[in-house]
């Protein structure tokens, strides 16, 4: 992380940040091309191969069989994020300016757009903010956040089935769909700070609760990263597993259900102490990484 003024900024480039947009293809066309790749990849790979390993083979996928249920915050009750199945979904995130506030609401939409597409559903997604978009996808970049559109530059729909506004709590209000995102009360960060360890320690909480991202939160993110990413190198190493289908489901119920992201962790660090084979841990992680985003394969062939 570079601090380019006087409060901390994430920027690209640091081994965990993604390009931004072709500048030479137009909003739309960037858009059509972006959600059918990826809805492409999701459907074409269903897991990542262990080193030296012939790939798991697991049952079908159950997931078109089920559906993402999300809280709306205008009324505190559960709604389809998909009513129509494959039907294009909007996913739009609205801050005011850069922040970590901010970026945790797009860190949020990152994890809404994620789940929808694992599910075979096309998203189209949106960032509305009042201004500093630049440092806003910047920093989206280095946290891994999957590219916004902004939304001046866009028309005004593609025929969208739904759509879900991720907002910051007490912020925009926009009609329809609403996932209400509690703030970061940590002003700035720690100057030199890794990305990944800090969307990992934005995700160990629930959405719902304010969270501080100081020295001892993200001490202990760091620890459970360099741990995980070291395991799942290791378990690279034995023959592959299937995940396991008990293991699977509380997967899928935890992300369905609300996405409730810190269900995921629990799950994983359930699997790390449990007694499954190697390989089978190895692929339930990767299973898990499509939708945490935390390059937990990354060391993947680095020596033991």
């Amino acid at each position: 992380m570079v601090g380019n003024s006087r409060r901390a900024r994430l920027i690209p480039g640091g081994g965990h940040g993604r390009g931004l947009w072709k500048a030479s293809q137009a909003p739309g066309e960037r858009f059509a091309v972006a959600a059918l790749d990826r809805l492409r990849l999701v459907e074409s790979r269903t897991h990542v191969r262990n080193t030296g390993q012939s790939p798991a083979r697991s049952p079908p996928s159950a997931y078109a069989r089920h559906v993402l249920r999300i809280t709306d915050a205008r009324t505190g009750r559960p709604v389809d994020a998909v009513p129509a199945r494959r039907g294009l979904t909007r996913v739009e995130a609205h801050v005011r300016g850069y922040d970590l506030s901010a970026l945790r609401v797009l860190l949020v939409a990152d994890l809404l757009v994620r789940a929808l597409e694992i599910g075979g559903t096309p998203v189209w997604a949106l960032l509305t903010a009042d201004r500093e978009q630049a440092e806003l996808h910047a920093g989206a970049a280095a946290l891994g956040i999957r590219p916004f559109e902004d939304r001046r530059d866009v028309g005004p729909g593609w025929g969208e089935s739904q759509v879900v506004h991720v907002v910051e709590e007490g912020g925009a209000a926009p009609d329809g769909v609403r996932v209400a995102v509690a703030p970061v009360e940590t002003p700035d960060l720690p100057e030199g700070a890794d990305p990944a360890v800090v969307r990992l320690a934005l995700l160990v909480p629930p959405r719902s609760s304010p969270t501080r991202l100081d020295e001892a939160t993200l001490g202990e993110a760091h620890e459970t990263l360099a741990r995980w990413r070291r395991a799942v190198a290791a378990w690279a190493r034995h023959p592959s597993r299937p995940v396991p289908e008990k293991v699977r489901g509380r997967l899928r119920t935890a992300w369905e259900d609300d996405l409730d992201v810190p269900e995921v962790l629990r799950v994983l660090r359930w699997v790390e102490e449990s007694d499954l084979p190697e390989g089978a841990r190895f692929e339930t992680y990767a299973h898990a990484d499509r939708l945490l985003g935390l390059e937990l394969t990354r060391d993947l062939g680095s020596p033991a």
